[in-house]
């Protein structure tokens, strides 16, 4: 239960993170936003890991382990930021909080890829939660666009993340991961910013940027992506996913609460929806696992 509350808090701080992503591109381009981000977040950890280091009688993590994990996660992570970054920049924050939400579509699909267990009770929760993004996120216009399927693309590597996540968190601790994760994916961003990408950042620009890179470095990275690590060592993988995609009914009520937008009546029961799907995905059911071992 703790795990699922920290993963639905994280899900809230994703949502009106949207909102930071899109102002933040006003002064920002994507990939100098995406290394400004991820490195305040980084930094953010330090003291945190610090201050619990000293007081914990734990053995040291292995630092092979770690640096392997916090490098695969880091690139993970960095794909995964791109395609979304880049992609606000041709579609709306409604259409990118609707798209990127598909990625639990995408873990049990990649879950029974690796072999792993999924009852029919969570594809169920799936399908019920898809029907409710797409109530929420699409109108009787909606077009798929070259920014709509960056986001599609990114939603596949979110779910790969959460996987990775899953995986690692098993043997590394969740903050040191996380703190990794964020300098290497920081690195990576900066590094592209300045060569690939050509973009011209700067110290105006980013202390313009400055309550947006706040946000979306600090809260959405340092707290909601370690909220994430955390909770995911206790968490079903496919179950996180699918408390992680109300990040869409979130980014909804951010979006009337500060952009005075109005949900109408599909996208509430959209929002219904998506919940029903949550509490479907922890309901117990027979297993089915795929072939693969």
């Amino acid at each position: 239960m703790t795990a699922n509350l920290l993963l639905l808090l994280t899900a809230a701080i994703w949502g009106f993170g949207f909102v930071a992503q899109v102002l933040g591109m006003n002064y920002l381009q994507p990939f100098a936003f995406i290394g400004a981000r991820f490195l305040l977040g980084a930094l953010s950890l330090l003291p945190v890991i610090w201050f619990l280091s000293r007081r914990s009688e734990a053995a040291p993590a292995d630092r092979a382990y770690l640096l392997f994990g916090s490098c695969v996660l880091g690139v993970i992570l960095f794909v995964a930021s791109s395609f979304q970054q880049v992609g606000l920049l041709y579609t709306t924050a409604s259409n990118a909080g609707f798209i990127t939400g598909m990625y639990m579509i995408f873990v049990p699909i990649l879950g029974l890829m690796l072999g792993m267990a999924t009852n029919w009770i969570t594809w169920v929760g799936c399908l019920v939660a898809a029907f409710g993004l797409y109530l929420l996120g699409v109108d009787d216009q909606y077009q798929m666009g070259y920014g709509d399927l960056l986001q599609l693309a990114g939603a596949s590597i979110w779910a790969l993340h959460i996987l990775a996540i899953d995986h690692f968190t098993k043997r590394a601790p969740g903050l040191q991961l996380a703190c990794g994760q964020f300098a290497v994916c920081a690195v990576l961003g900066i590094a592209v910013s300045a060569t690939v990408a050509g973009e011209t950042t700067t110290l105006a620009r980013l202390l313009d940027a400055g309550p947006t890179l706040v946000y979306a470095g600090i809260i959405t990275v340092g707290v909601a992506y370690t909220l994430q690590v955390v909770a995911q060592a206790d968490a079903n993988p496919v179950h996180a996913g699918i408390i992680l995609s109300l990040e869409a009914v979130f980014g909804a009520i951010g979006g009337y609460l500060i952009l005075d937008e109005m949900l109408d009546s599909g996208q509430l029961i959209g929002c219904a929806a998506m919940l029903a799907g949550m509490i479907l995905s922890q309901l117990p059911g027979q297993a089915t696992k795929s072939d693969a071992t």
